[in-house]
């Protein structure tokens, strides 16, 4: 049986039983597999994942936030880091390594320097995201155009909208 042809099939039909409270494992490798979901659930996840989806995947008795402390703490001195954002959790990349992201990004002599307003419709998409031209305009007292929204895409990730 394939992985697509699995996909379309519940849990129950091909006999997988999501095991969540992996009582068969001691304490500490239990604690470790939690980790590995937790990071594995965040890692492939392109925005980022709140404490309820985080915690089915692990058990009734387990702290997502300790978890998450713990992942935290094994990750100081990495270039990456596990941060909340938009009430939820991802992994960003340390401040730090601007300067080596843009130089494998190969941007050249191009500048990012933002207006004010450019500046302001960033942040508020970080904070609040997700977000819509609607709720943006609610922030501003004003229409945020599309070309605007376009250019700061552009501008950001290199995409044609």
């Amino acid at each position: 049986m394939t992985v697509a042809t699995r996909k379309q099939k519940p849990a129950e039909e091909v006999g997988a039983v999501f095991d969540r409270d992996l009582d068969d494992l001691p304490q500490e490798l239990r604690w470790r597999e939690w980790m590995g979901r937790i990071e594995a659930v965040l890692f492939s996840s392109a925005s980022p994942v709140g404490r309820e989806d985080l915690a089915g995947v692990v058990g009734q008795g387990a702290s997502v936030e300790m978890l998450i402390e713990d992942i935290q703490a094994e990750l100081t001195g990495r270039p990456y880091e596990l941060v909340q954002v938009a009430g939820g959790w991802m992994f960003r990349t340390r401040g730090q390594f601007a300067d080596a992201i843009k130089a494998a990004a190969d941007l050249g002599e191009q500048s990012l320097a933002f207006t004010e307003m450019e500046m302001g419709v960033l942040c508020a998409i970080a904070y609040h995201q997700p977000i819509d031209r609607a709720g943006l305009a609610d922030i501003f007292g004003k229409e945020v155009s599309r070309d605007l929204l376009a250019r700061l895409r552009y501008n950001t990730t290199g995409d044609d909208v």
